[in-house]
């Protein structure tokens, strides 16, 4: 059984279609990407298999669960995690603190996870084994706000990590990075998959990336699915190259 599964998702806001009649599904186990130029509903449709917007139409079942109308807590509960464009952040507490709140969050351990307590040694210790991980453990009392753009990325998806997702949702992970942050980074994420067993879908707009970690890649072009499949198959779909005319993606 596929791990998540989006049957005719839609939303439209007004009299436009952000996304139309979105289906596909998400096998464990994967690392695929969607790709599609700015306004394709590539975000919007991460917010409606996350609860953040509600949906206009369709299905979506997530590990065997209905999570259609499902509220965003209740779905990160079930196990789907999200790092967003711009890092999730507490830029005045420490990179630590950062990832001990998150922690104290998925366990629901302390009413305020914002100033964990200090005698709380277990989840410490499971915020500074992930921030070793993630390569972040020299900066563990650094403030979240004076990392570099990459680190707090960084930090953004190893907070996703503490509520230990089975679906790690990336929108555009790289974002304002140069070229070896982005590599790095996404070297990074696809060796957690790896090691953690975890299924990643994330949305890029460096098609180096994309083409060079992605299993599956899916299009968007005007809220539709246009095409679907392997790195070779999209790289020649004359669909996806005509979306993409005039932008130079690929």
């Amino acid at each position: 059984m596929a791990l998540l599964t989006v049957d005719g998702l839609g939303k439209s806001f007004g009299g436009f279609r952000a996304v139309h009649d979105v289906s596909f599904s998400v096998e464990r186990g994967e690392f695929s990407a969607v790709i599609g130029p700015n306004g394709a509903g590539k975000t919007t449709l991460f917010n409606l298999l996350t609860g953040h917007l509600p949906k206009s139409a369709g299905r979506v079942v997530f590990d065997g669960t209905d999570i259609t109308h499902r509220a965003p807590h209740d779905i990160v509960r079930l196990g789907i995690g999200r790092a967003f464009q711009r890092a999730d952040i507490f830029p005045a507490m420490t990179v630590l603190e950062n990832m001990h709140a998150a922690v104290l969050a998925h366990r629901r351990r302390h009413r305020h996870v914002l100033f964990p307590a200090r005698g709380d040694r277990a989840g410490r210790a499971r915020a500074l084994e992930i921030l070793r991980a993630v390569g972040l453990e020299d900066a563990a009392d650094a403030l979240a706000g004076s990392l570099s753009h990459g680190d707090q990325k960084i930090l953004d998806i190893a907070i996703a990590l503490a509520l230990d997702p089975k679906l790690l949702l990336l929108d555009e992970p790289t974002a304002g990075m140069h070229p070896e942050e982005r590599r790095r980074t996404m070297a990074l994420v696809t060796r957690l998959s790896g090691e953690l067993g975890m299924t990643v879908v994330f949305v890029e707009h460096d098609m180096d990336i994309v083409f060079g970690v992605a299993q599956l890649i899916r299009v968007l072009h005007h809220g539709e699915l246009v095409a679907e499949g392997a790195p070779a198959e999209i790289s020649t779909n004359r669909l996806v190259i005509e979306a993409y005319l005039g932008e130079g993606v690929l």
